[in-house]
């Protein structure tokens, strides 16, 4: 038997989000605010950069203490703003994967500053190409700078990169990596959507991830391992699934997760597009109220 949960890290897209939607459900907005006044600590953990990810949490009147893991795991903040905890890629490092991935895919830096040039890339079209939401949601927030290794220069620190194509170009573009004398140097994570043939190697500093985020957030918290719940649906929610106490799959991940997760002992929940947060959630709040009472 698993203790009332005290924090819940909750992935974003594939996740909170519907398919292919850009806006929480009602069920699920309610069951973020039902929990978090219940007392549990609500985090969103994403692969997304915070100026990305903040407003779709606008007007759902979560708490301004919320913390927001975003950039998977290398940056944390408030959704209010407050700094909570960053980690950087050393430029020179930075600079070698542009050389090792622009083969593979259209490559991105992020760095944690506000406005145009907090994205840059050197190809725009070929961004567009693979990742046009994406590109026309953050246009305002993207310098195209080439080569790419010119918006690298020492000193100039990223917070994180990535690496975007199809599932089988991504695939070599990871065993590249790990093959590379950069390896020592960088965490390679994966993101996949088979349904689009789409797949994102994320680019962090060594260590980071959201799961190694989530036990620093837990322990400036206090919460133990075993109160803690991570639910999530993608590759890049792995490390967190493992570190929490409490994993939970989303019915929507793909049969290689879900068999994963069973194999782990991870719970499923409904798929995301059937308020599968929701559910999980609801449950959470059930057991936490019922221990108080």
């Amino acid at each position: 038997m698993h203790p009332p949960v005290r924090l819940v890290a909750i992935d974003m897209d594939g996740t909170l989000l519907p398919t292919f939607a850009q806006k929480i459900g009602e069920r699920t907005a309610r069951a973020l605010k039902a929990a978090q006044n219940a007392g549990i600590i609500v985090a969103i953990a994403t692969g997304r950069r915070t100026a990305y990810t903040a407003p779709l949490l606008e007007g759902l009147g979560l708490r301004a203490d919320t913390p927001l893991i975003t950039s998977n795991g290398a940056v944390v903040r408030t959704l209010g703003g407050e700094s909570i905890d960053r980690c950087h890629m050393e430029a020179r490092v930075a600079r070698g994967l542009c050389g090792l991935l622009r083969e593979f895919g259209a490559v991105v830096f992020t760095f944690d500053r506000p406005g145009r040039g907090e994205l840059v890339l050197e190809n725009l079209e070929q961004a567009h190409g693979r990742i046009a939401l994406w590109v026309e949601a953050n246009r305002n927030a993207i310098e195209v700078v080439k080569p790419l290794e010119h918006a690298l220069p020492d000193g100039e620190n990223p917070i994180q990169g990535m690496v975007t194509g199809t599932l089988a170009r991504m695939r070599e573009a990871e065993e590249a990596l790990k093959a590379s004398p950069w390896k020592a140097n960088c965490e390679c994570i994966l993101t996949e959507y088979p349904a689009r043939d789409l797949s994102i190697v994320d680019l962090l500093p060594p260590g980071v991830s959201k799961g190694w985020a989530l036990e620093r957030l837990a322990d400036r918290l206090g919460v133990g391992r075993k109160e803690t719940m991570a639910i999530g649906d993608n590759w890049n929610d792995v490390d967190m699934l493992e570190w929490a106490g409490q994993g939970v799959m989303m019915g929507n991940a793909a049969v290689e997760l879900r068999t994963m997760a069973k194999m782990r002992g991870w719970k499923q929940a409904p798929p995301n597009d059937q308020d599968g947060v929701a559910v999980v959630l609801e449950a959470a709040i059930t057991k936490v109220l019922a221990a108080k009472a």
